[in-house]
């Protein structure tokens, strides 16, 4: 997952960040073997070390990706460069696997591989939790990017099918975010590209993404919990 601008994996959580946090409790990190697909600047990998975890890869597409993620110095990390859609790990690997917003940036009509992937280095019994955008006619619309270069959006029934399509199985799924993820992304797009600085009304944003998330039903993000079953 691209790092569109300059975070720390130190900072507080908010938002997003924060209910992904409550999502995946010690019960799926805690003394397990974990892998990050599209680990960004490494603030999921900074959580587990909280939590216990025993190892946790966390893997991006280059090696430039990894830089900021590579503050997250400690025992219990490693960052390995690779592709979403070939992962340079062995067969039943993982306890758990996790990506967050990185399947809309792999090419198109890849998404079957990248997931058939997961599938192979999870072990039976595993748990994937993965996110990307929900194709909601307002968040769609509003997305800069979908205008500029078609960034996806997905509907909750196709990932459905494309993650099950594997051989995963989608436990539960969360629609999570409005308006003001809606604004905050309009307001990074801003801020970074044209002004080269931090969020605009930041500290006001953080504390209204993490109502949005926390408390009740969104549109703008698709969160999916899925397993890998085990052999009958």
């Amino acid at each position: 997952m691209k790092v569109i601008r300059t975070e720390s994996a130190f900072e507080e959580l908010f938002g997003f960040q924060l209910f992904i946090t409550k999502l995946i409790n010690r019960n799926y990190l805690a003394n397990k073997r974990i892998l990050d697909i599209g680990c960004g600047f490494g603030w999921f990998e900074n959580s587990a070390i909280k939590q216990k975890v025993k190892n946790i890869v966390g893997m991006d597409i280059s090696e430039e990706e990894l830089k900021i993620a590579g503050a997250v110095n400690n025992a219990s990390v490693n960052f390995v460069v690779g592709s979403a859609i070939s992962l340079p790990f062995k067969n039943n690997t993982f306890d758990t696997v996790v990506s967050w917003e990185v399947i809309e940036h792999i090419p198109k009509h890849t998404e079957p591989k990248m997931f058939s992937e997961v599938y192979r280095v999870l072990k039976p019994g595993g748990f994937f939790f993965c996110s990307t955008q929900h194709a909601n006619f307002i968040s769609t619309i509003l997305d800069p990017a979908w205008w500029l270069i078609g960034h996806r959006h997905y509907r909750t029934e196709t990932l459905i099918s494309l993650i099950e399509s594997s051989g995963l199985k989608v436990q539960q799924y969360y629609l999570k975010g409005g308006l003001f993820s809606i604004v905050y992304t309009l307001n990074l797009y801003i801020s970074k590209w044209i002004f080269r600085r931090d969020a605009f009304l930041k500290t006001f944003l953080y504390k209204k993404l993490t109502e949005e998330f926390i408390s009740g039903q969104g549109y703008a993000d698709i969160i999916l919990k899925c397993f890998k079953p085990y052999e009958s």
